[in-house]
């Protein structure tokens, strides 16, 4: 697919425009990337402390979004599905209450939660990689071992629950804080010298 070329040319000047802010304030993204990595740090130091601090931020996510859901499906109770959108406003309200009063026992629930979505992650993964090994080449052997990978981290978490849940999303959250602040301190190094 061709775009004309007046959408090409808006393209390279939104580009432009994007490369020309990310160099004005590299010394932002340097210091949020600094800022990341040390939390993510802290994260991997101190991951029950993490792990806890993400199922509370969690109880707070769905405690929020199950009053706006309800405060929203009861203005608009004339819409199709109302009872259903009334349910899944009140599931949202009751999971963030629990994880808020019991915030330890949601620690353990979200960790097995994980475990199987890196379990079903993993599958899909390798299942990929065998439907596509002929279209990418050497590329495909590296989706294998990344599902692999996922499985093993899978195996990792569910079996070693109850314990597992003291570290497992501190961890995660913890490796992923680093690899994003290391990417935006990269790209704003690059930034500053381009």
């Amino acid at each position: 697919m061709t775009l004309p070329q007046d959408a090409g040319d808006e393209i390279r000047k939104l580009q432009s425009r994007m490369q020309a802010s990310v160099r004005e304030h590299w010394k932002a993204f340097l210091i949020e990337g600094i800022l990341l990595v040390i939390l993510g740090l802290a994260a991997m130091i101190v991951p029950p402390l993490a792990s806890l601090a993400v199922t509370i931020f969690v109880g707070w996510m769905f405690l929020v979004s199950g009053i706006a859901g309800l405060a929203l499906t009861v203005w608009a109770r004339g819409v199709p599905g109302f009872w259903w959108a009334l349910i899944s406003a009140a599931l949202a309200l009751v999971a963030g209450i629990i994880l808020l009063v019991q915030p330890v026992q949601g620690v353990y629930t979200l960790t097995l939660v994980i475990g199987v979505y890196f379990l079903a992650e993993g599958v899909a993964t390798i299942m990929y990689a065998l439907e596509h090994r002929r279209e990418l080449s050497e590329r495909w052997l590296w989706l294998m071992v990344a599902g692999v990978f996922d499985i093993l981290i899978a195996f990792m978490i569910i079996s070693g629950l109850p314990g597992s849940a003291e570290w497992a999303i501190g961890l995660l959250v913890g490796i992923n804080l680093v690899f994003g602040g290391a990417s935006l301190i990269g790209m704003a190094l690059a930034a500053r010298q381009g």
